[in-house]
């Protein structure tokens, strides 16, 4: 066989060989590259940019559209929910959370916590708690126990010792009863009507030897002469009466009357009055100035200081942060509770709220196409390159085929 008729058949099988193998080569680049539209004068050039970077919009929707219907459902998402959620890893995050807050609350870097509790403090005291109030005095039995108590336990209880009685009897004669003052109560009652009433009852309800003196002398003009005596020698007046003060020992007997004085010492018929009135007063009080003078009293509170004062508390109080594993556990079983109940329902609200497939779709259109084939290369190289061997191949056998015909022909 000559060396040319070896070259014809040879010919075939190499350059179909070359032609499928860099055919798929080129085909292949082709999908990402260029990556960008090309222009001459003022056309773009056919096969610009790539088939992947020219769909690309449209490819990221069709991969948000097969991730949210096959691989992220809404079942899949609350099943990922409730592995997530688990009691243990929710109780190891409140844990976390509240061994961070009071770390803080130790180390002094509260601010915010200050000023939220502070907050918290004077709408609830300031605000909810007058309205509470206000709301619940309208009730009969509001308070009624706790009234009895303080009632039976304090009040009924309660008995002034001889040295209280003596400091309220000196200080009820020296400011309330006092010479001064009882000089000037008798001038205002002694009034000319007054006087006359007196005398007229004087002598209409005396008899016998009384009666002979209320008739020729009467009284009046023993009660005109005393108060003239009170308004005339005003210091005169005075010095009687606290002579007579002193002569009648009305401090002394005022003293045993508070001494003596007590509940108990009334009849039981009257206690349970004085009980009854005693709450039905208190809740009326409650009902009409309640909130009022809740508010007042909290609006000249420092809250922020009060708020401050119960977190330095809390940083010695060691048994807030031996109890920080129970509460942590305690509100992720209630959470577990709320999640186990409401679960489907939170999801088909949150996939909404999420977007999950709009930030796919921006994701995809925001990747360049360099990245895209670059990991697209990566993740399928060993692929790709098998067809790129594989168009090789079948163009040698496609070739080997021509010159099997040529071959025959001759």
């Amino acid at each position: 066989m000559e060396t040319s008729q070896i070259w014809s058949l040879a010919t075939p099988p190499i350059v179909g060989g070359i032609i499928g193998y860099f055919t798929n080569d080129i085909a292949i680049r082709m999908l990402f590259r260029p990556y960008r539209a090309k222009f001459i004068g003022g056309y773009q050039i056919p096969f610009t940019p790539g088939v992947i970077p020219r769909n690309q919009g449209k490819l990221a929707k069709r991969i948000a559209d097969s991730i949210m219907g096959s691989l992220l459902t809404p079942d899949e998402i609350q099943g990922i929910a409730r592995r997530v959620l688990q009691v243990d890893r929710v109780k190891a995050a409140i844990l976390w959370m509240l061994r961070l807050s009071l770390e803080q609350i130790k180390t002094g870097r509260a601010e915010n916590t200050t000023k939220v509790l502070a907050n918290i403090l004077q709408d609830l005291f300031g605000e909810s708690l007058p309205k509470l109030l206000q709301t619940l005095a309208k009730r009969d039995d509001f308070l009624e126990e706790q009234i009895n108590q303080i009632f039976d336990r304090v009040l009924l209880e309660f008995q002034l010792n001889a040295d209280q009685s003596g400091k309220l009897s000196k200080w009820l004669l020296e400011s309330i009863l006092s010479p001064e003052n009882l000089r000037l109560a008798l001038v205002d009652f002694l009034t000319d009507r007054n006087i006359k009433i007196i005398d007229d009852r004087f002598r209409e309800k005396t008899s016998g030897t009384y009666w002979v003196v209320a008739n020729i002398f009467g009284l009046k003009n023993s009660l005109v002469g005393l108060r003239t005596f009170c308004l005339d020698e005003q210091e005169t007046a005075n010095r009687t009466i606290a002579e007579l003060i002193i002569s009648l020992r009305v401090r002394q007997r005022l003293q045993e009357l508070f001494q003596n004085l007590s509940l108990q010492n009334f009849p039981v018929f009257t206690i349970r009055q004085l009980r009854a009135t005693m709450g039905e007063s208190v809740r009326s009080y409650l009902r009409e100035k309640g909130a009022e003078l809740l508010q007042e009293l909290t609006s000249s509170v420092k809250w922020d200081r009060a708020a401050s004062v119960i977190l330095g508390r809390l940083k010695s109080l060691e048994a807030i942060g031996e109890s920080l594993d129970v509460v942590s556990y305690e509100l992720a079983v209630v959470l577990d509770r709320y999640l186990e109940r409401d679960l489907e329902a939170i999801v088909m609200e949150v996939i909404p709220i999420l977007q999950i497939d709009q930030v796919i779709i921006n994701r995809v259109v925001a990747t360049p196409p360099e990245e895209m084939e670059a990991g697209i290369n990566e993740l399928i190289q060993t692929e790709l390159q098998a067809i790129v061997n594989l168009g090789g191949v079948l163009g040698v056998v496609i070739g080997a085929l021509q010159a099997l015909s040529i071959f025959w022909q001759q």
